[in-house]
């Protein structure tokens, strides 16, 4: 008689459930984040991402063909690259929840290291992330 081979069922991973649940957790919090500015959209929907892809290709595969997907990430995954409005609602929240820890730090070095973030992340968002115009459609670049 033969064993069937444990590699071989569909549910290869016990956590499979887990990513897909905090996949569906994240793209929901990203889509509230469309219309609620104090949450991020873009890093949600990150997190959705790998989180489907983690959990199923099938999930993986019918979250990148959402209109959600390819309206906030898809020129971000394809090139790198971000419109001027996608990096401030991500920078301008992000901000305001950094200040705010700023402000109730007691310790200086905690708010020396707090506004350090803050610049950091304004520097990378603008030096490292290449910004597109609205409405831009970009291919990846491709090594050859």
């Amino acid at each position: 008689m033969m064993k069937e081979r444990q590699s071989d069922t569909p549910s290869r991973s016990p956590f499979r459930v887990l990513w897909l649940i905090a996949g569906a957790v994240a793209m929901g919090l990203g889509a509230v984040g469309v219309v609620l500015p104090v949450l991020p959209t873009t890093p949600f929907l990150l997190l959705a991402s790998f989180c489907f892809a983690k959990g199923s290709k099938r999930f993986h595969l019918w979250f990148t063909g959402t209109k959600l997907y390819k309206r906030h990430l898809e020129s971000f995954v394809r090139s790198r690259a971000m419109t001027l409005k996608t990096k401030f609602s991500l920078l301008i929240p992000a901000s305001c929840m950094l200040l705010f820890a700023f402000w109730l730090m007691p310790n200086w070095y905690g708010r020396g290291f707090i506004l350090f973030l803050i610049v950091f992340k304004y520097v990378y968002f603008f030096t490292r992330i290449r910004t597109i115009p609205a409405g831009t459609v970009v291919v990846a670049e491709t090594e050859e």
